[in-house]
């Protein structure tokens, strides 16, 4: 069945061919448009995704008019809690920032302003092996921690890890997008979402109490991923599909421009981030974005490239 899905999933946008066989008027082109009808093999096979991404398109306009269409920005909204980062050690920032150029996904009100992390070494690799085995990569298992004081409000303990295939394709077989997860409720209407933990890892249930830099979970690979890293966002509630994402400060972190990152993010970083080598210290808030190096400043800073 994962055969038959991995080749459906790509075999379905043949479909792209019949609409141009529609737009050129050739018979034999208009044909491939049934390709589309392949996507059903996915709907079928998993209609638990399918449910969330129904309810992830249908929270858009609803966060959108519960807000009354002012989303929280980084010039309306100032975190009321003090945040940390989730990891022990350096971390590159691949996904996420404040502001439309580098937001992780800027048309999801949600993970409007959600951050994506891994480790990348001194060769611009993110692994060291064999890429479709998840225990390649150097952030795989790697110690995830509580960002903030807190109460754990939701966790997802019992997805397994999607498959990796080392050119940036998500696994098609997944079952849910979401993964394994945890939801902090940080009081001020502030739920951090951790997310893609490792099947089995989760140390924390609902009702407990957690403190910033507590060990919660292992990264892993669970969820609609690509390769193993940690999500992190923050939202004004507890609901993952209809809260707003909030813009977030950190304190108590380091971040630098990591080198070499424009060969493996193809997107333009806006020129008044490039020029921001150094922006944060343990003793001031900051924000991130993508195309950083970042580490809890208390932390140290072990070898980029260390598997431990």
């Amino acid at each position: 069945m994962h055969k038959l899905i991995a080749i459906t999933s790509r075999a379905k946008y043949l479909g792209l061919l019949g609409i141009l066989g529609i737009v050129l008027d050739v018979a034999h082109m208009r044909l491939l448009s049934l390709f589309w009808l392949l996507a059903l093999v996915e709907v079928f096979a998993s209609p638990r995704r399918m449910w969330q991404s129904l309810q992830q398109l249908a929270g858009i306009p609803h966060i959108y008019l519960t807000h009354r269409f002012h989303l929280p920005s980084k010039e309306t909204y100032r975190s009321q809690i003090a945040y940390g980062l989730p990891f022990e050690g350096e971390w590159v920032v691949v996904n996420g920032g404040t502001d439309r150029r580098s937001s992780h996904s800027w048309g999801i009100p949600t993970q409007r302003y959600a951050y994506d992390f891994l480790i990348i070494d001194d060769d611009g690799k993110t692994y060291q092996g064999n890429a479709t085995r998840v225990e390649s990569y150097y952030c795989y298992g790697k110690k995830i921690l509580a960002p903030a004081d807190g109460e754990v409000v939701a966790v997802s303990a019992h997805q397994r890890d999607s498959r990796t295939f080392g050119d940036g394709t998500v696994d098609p077989t997944t079952k849910d997008i979401l993964g394994n997860f945890i939801i902090i409720d940080h009081g001020e209407s502030e739920f951090s979402f951790i997310g893609h933990l490792k099947p089995g890892s989760i140390a924390v249930v609902v009702g407990q109490e957690v403190h910033r830099g507590e060990v919660i979970g292992r990264c892993g690979n669970s969820g609609n991923t690509s390769e193993p890293h940690v999500h992190l966002h923050v939202q004004d509630g507890k609901s993952v599909f209809a809260s707003a994402g909030l813009p977030v400060a950190f304190d108590g972190i380091t971040a630098t421009r990591h080198e070499g990152y424009e060969q493996r993010d193809p997107r333009p970083l806006p020129e008044e981030l490039l020029a921001d080598t150094s922006v944060a210290n343990d003793s001031a808030r900051c924000y991130i974005h993508r195309g950083q190096r970042v580490a809890n400043a208390a932390s140290g800073t072990p070898p980029r490239s260390s598997t431990g």
